[in-house]
């Protein structure tokens, strides 16, 4: 694989709904890099295995990762509920993340010329997809913070759901994410950790921003 060099990898690691989503976009915005939503390319097949449940198998979901484009992680139907749970089932299989590995390490390593670098987050990306980052997040929230954020986002889209089914919800993911066998959500000891609880999303994007641009002051282009 062709690597580019001179270009800026951020790498965030979080559990559900902790707003690692809404920060690698204002990054890469920001900085000018790609952002790749790694957990979004599970709902997508997530969302293909239930709706088409006869075609689904190995060399159907091949065939829909090669010709995958980052356009096709916006659908709002991929924020369902039902799709959040069957996507930490299709992440235990480690044949699909195997594929969905290939994927996300061409689009962090080889970006689109017209941008500086890349921001991906999920995970596993501190550690396994993109362990020599140039920096390393690892995004939390207390439990009712994230349920809470999830519940306004799923409600804004008109969605019919409880409160209480969202806290349930969230709390099967972060057991099926943090235990499974293979890639677990895990902190690494170089990633610097990130309580969002109490934090706006404009107060916790210019505290990274400032870790940031003091490391690249001193280290010049990284």
């Amino acid at each position: 694989m062709i690597k580019r060099k001179n270009i800026l990898k951020i790498a965030i690691d979080s559990p559900a709904a902790a707003g690692a989503g809404t920060l690698g976009k204002s990054l890469s915005k920001h900085y000018n890099l790609i952002y790749v939503d790694t957990g979004k390319i599970y709902r997508l097949i997530a969302y293909y295995k239930l709706k088409y449940p006869k075609k689904f198998g190995f060399k159907f979901i091949k065939k829909k990762i090669k010709n995958l484009k980052i356009n096709d992680l916006d659908k709002k139907q991929l924020l369902s509920d039902e799709v959040g749970t069957e996507a930490s089932n299709v992440a235990k299989v480690n044949k699909i993340r195997k594929l969905i590995h290939s994927f996300q390490i061409n689009f962090a390593y080889n970006p689109p010329k017209k941008f500086k670098g890349s921001c991906l987050d999920g995970r596993d990306i501190t550690y396994k997809i993109v362990p020599d980052a140039d920096f390393k997040f690892f995004i939390t929230a207390n439990l009712k913070t994230r349920a809470m954020r999830r519940y306004k986002e799923l409600k804004g889209l008109k969605k019919s759901i409880s409160f209480k089914d969202v806290l349930k919800s969230i709390k099967k993911r972060d057991k099926n994410d943090y235990n499974r066998k293979v890639s677990p959500l895990k902190k690494t000891k170089d990633s610097l950790l990130i309580n969002t609880s109490k934090l706006s999303k404009r107060a916790c994007f210019l505290k990274i921003k400032k870790i940031i641009d003091k490391k690249i002051k001193i280290n010049g282009n990284l």
